[in-house]
């Protein structure tokens, strides 16, 4: 048999997507999917439909990867994203087409989404170890004290990642997060999940450690409503989320004092925008330390 007749007649190999776990990528635990189509109403991929059983795995695995991520250094966290803006320059076609098929745009546009989603990595990765620098500082005090504020990481973050923007904005949203030390459980766009997805092979294969993002993809209501009651979560995005379905969720994640971002319509229509600092702070507390001087009074003595 020649080559050719070989090749006409081989089997396609269709990818099967799976979610992004605690470093794995476990199927639904329910076993269901779902169908998405691009923007003629053609068949790409059967995604899995995560349930509340999925998202709460994907709390413990957050949790469980906090300690060690919050605890690295700002500058080793910088490295990390900026192996991820590698690995996605080197899949860069890849991701082409799929944000093309997701977003129904030509080869040209969806290339500079792709390259514009990249560079944002490299963005935040510079920002991991001078966000500090810019929310901390000596506070002037009366008395002989060092008063420092320093920024830290809430903890686990709840994400619903944009509904139209399947690439740029979502790593507009998740990448702001991780640089700062919190860990993460993005709910893909519901409508267009493939390259959030494919991002997981990306992580895994970035030096990132296993459980610092974890993305769910499915129905973003069925997923949100756990994830935002969920006492082991400090905050929540709701950019992916309408109008209706935020206010239910501010009002769940309330129970335990969440973070809740809930950004202007502004932020959801133009993520080539530059992004500003506002969602490297969103997710972040401020601790305040004293600590003597040694001056022991106004003569200036000291011990």
């Amino acid at each position: 048999m020649s080559d050719s007749t070989s090749t006409s007649t081989r089997l396609s190999v269709l990818k099967t997507y799976k979610l992004y776990v605690g470093g794995k990528f476990p199927r639904s635990e329910s076993g269901r999917v779902y169908e998405v189509t691009d923007s003629k109403g053609s068949l790409l991929a059967n995604a899995p439909l995560s349930s509340r059983k999925d998202a709460r795995d994907a709390v413990v695995a957050a949790r469980k990867a906090f300690s060690g991520w919050s605890g690295a250094t700002a500058y080793n966290r910088g490295q990390i994203l900026y192996r991820v803006a590698e690995m996605l320059e080197g899949r860069r076609e890849q991701f082409v087409r799929e944000v093309g098929q997701a977003e129904g745009l030509s080869k040209s546009k969806a290339a500079a989404l792709v390259d514009a989603a990249t560079d944002r990595w490299v963005w935040y990765a510079g920002w991991t170890d001078k966000i500090v620098q810019v929310v901390g500082g000596a506070n002037p005090v009366a008395g002989p004290f060092f008063n420092l504020s320093t920024p830290e990481p809430a903890g686990v973050v709840t994400v619903l990642a944009p509904r139209e923007s399947s690439f740029l904005g979502l790593v507009s949203v998740i990448a702001p997060v991780i640089a700062t030390g919190n860990t993460a459980v993005v709910v893909a766009s519901e409508k267009s999940p493939l390259p959030a997805l494919s991002l997981g092979e990306v992580l895994a294969t970035s030096d990132l450690p296993g459980g610092v993002v974890n993305l769910l993809s499915g129905r973003t209501a069925e997923i949100a409503a756990p994830l935002a009651a969920h006492q082991d979560v400090n905050g929540i995005d709701l950019t992916g989320a309408d109008e209706a379905l935020a206010k239910d969720l501010e009002i769940a994640a309330a129970d335990n004092l969440k973070r809740v971002l809930r950004p202007k319509p502004a932020d959801v229509s133009d993520w080539s925008a530059d992004p500003g600092t506002h969602r490297l702070t969103a997710f972040l507390e401020t601790k305040t330390v004293w600590h003597p001087t040694g001056s022991l009074g106004a003569s200036g003595s000291a011990y």
